[in-house]
């Protein structure tokens, strides 16, 4: 039996549930529709993929993309570009803009901007404060929410919840996974004499480990007491990774690839470029985060891409603003890890795929697999490329890898079956629409 599909995929290294192996994708109205030997079928497009490698479109569940409020330094038009450009199909977008995405309205206004401007799918993040802590349940479930969002630590006016009452009113009220910016507020406001004039090597000092392991004690003891799940972003040190893996029975984590590619010795070359909340700190906290991604305390990769321009960034220490660029390296700089053999490849799809649609529930993304979203990241495992400035398209224009020499590359980005960038040249015609999650699906009309 013949059937034409829209695309076929032809020739490509396919890893999906079944490992790795040869297999062409049949793709119709957006989705999978077959997998295996498509030779004696017919498509409106055939793209040829020999020599190349299909992932499952790489989801990054931690970005900030400015809009509303600083689309000076970014916005979402500009944040989803830099995204496919990197090889990622969906992101997941932080509340802390101007006005906060604190209430329906909000997340309503940025869902209607990010539909059909964006480039990748989406969801946005909704913050988590005291004044909405009896509507989380709610809110979290709204079209277009990815969940609740708290920050204990590092952030300005209602979003900040750095008291334990304050984050068992949330928790007591979630009932799908919360995201948690998680360092002590109190110890950070008690040490901001550590901080040291033009000297952003105090970064770190400032915001020490037992700063992050802190707060993470509390936040893991109050959801473990509620029954609430958590997921705690940017694990920065080795102590949380070994608290952490004593405490998974409802409790998921992030890494991000700045707090796995690079050290405290850095600041000396780059300065405040990288400067972020929580920092980059001392090798050993490197080497802890990579125990737990061998160790499968990590469950996902997040960029926490946070753009600010070069003119902010070069302020004086501490007046210089925390956070980088990064959702269009992360998949360069971790396939550069798979290349050196940090982690498998097998590893780094569970991260960056699997992972999220398995702790957030997204429906249809994830995996490969007939019915699934034709969601794809094709990459070149064995293409040597640098990473410059100058192929960044996010409105900062700037990476903290500029320079860097990696192996493996993103050549191709398919969302839905739309083949959104092709060896870096992108379709302008831009199709993003929110992501569906199981717990917050609305029944098929009838």
């Amino acid at each position: 039996m013949t059937t034409t599909y829209d695309r076929i995929l032809k020739g490509g290294t396919v890893v999906n549930q079944d490992g790795a192996g040869a297999r062409d994708i049949g793709i119709i109205d957006g989705r999978i529709a077959a997998i295996g030997e498509l030779s004696a079928q017919s498509a409106g497009e055939v793209i040829d993929c020999t020599g190349l490698t299909i992932l499952p479109g790489v989801i990054d569940s931690q970005v900030h993309f400015r809009e509303p409020g600083a689309e000076h330094k970014e916005d979402l038009e500009s944040g989803s570009r830099a995204a496919v450009l990197g090889g990622v199909t969906c992101v997941f977008e932080m509340p802390n803009t101007n006005p906060l995405t604190v209430t329906e309205a909000a997340l309503a206004d940025k869902v209607k901007r990010g539909r059909h401007r964006m480039h990748c799918d989406f969801a946005f993040w909704v913050g988590g404060t005291r004044e909405n802590a009896g509507d989380v349940a709610e809110l979290e479930r709204l079209p277009g929410a990815a969940g609740i969002k708290v920050f204990m630590g590092s952030s300005t006016g209602s979003l900040l919840v750095e008291d334990d009452e304050g984050v068992r009113a949330i928790l007591t009220n979630t009932r799908r996974r919360a995201a948690f910016h998680s360092e002590d507020e109190y110890r950070l406001r008690e040490r901001q004499s550590e901080r040291v004039e033009n000297d952003p090597t105090s970064h770190p000092v400032w915001r020490d480990e037992i700063a992050a392991l802190t707060c993470t004690e509390r936040l893991v003891r109050i959801a473990e007491e509620t029954g609430a799940r958590i997921h705690v972003l940017h694990i920065s040190t080795e102590e949380e990774i070994g608290f952490l893996a004593g405490h998974k029975r409802n409790v998921t984590c992030e890494a991000t690839p700045h707090h796995l590619t690079m050290t405290a010795d850095d600041y000396g070359r780059l300065g405040t470029k990288l400067q972020m909340n929580p920092p980059v700190r001392e090798a050993r906290h490197k080497a802890g985060i990579w125990r737990g991604i061998a160790d499968g305390v990590v469950d996902v990769l997040g960029s926490d891409h946070a753009p600010h321009t070069l003119e902010e960034k070069a302020q004086t220490y501490p007046k210089s603003p925390s956070g980088m660029t990064g959702v269009q390296t992360l998949v360069p700089i971790m396939l550069d890890h798979v290349a050196h053999g940090r982690l498998s490849l097998a590893r780094f799809v569970d991260l960056t795929s699997a992972g999220p649609q398995r702790i957030f529930g997204l429906s249809r993304k994830g995996r490969i697999a007939l019915g699934y979203d034709a969601d794809f990241t094709i990459v070149d495992l064995k293409r040597r490329e640098t990473i410059r400035d100058g192929w960044i398209g996010s409105k900062s224009q700037w990476t903290p890898y500029d320079g860097r020499e990696v192996t493996g590359w993103p050549v191709g980005t398919f969302v839905r079956g739309a083949r959104v960038m092709w060896e870096g040249q992108l379709d302008e015609s831009a199709r993003g629409e929110p992501a569906e999650f199981v717990e917050a699906l609305a029944p098929l009309a009838g």
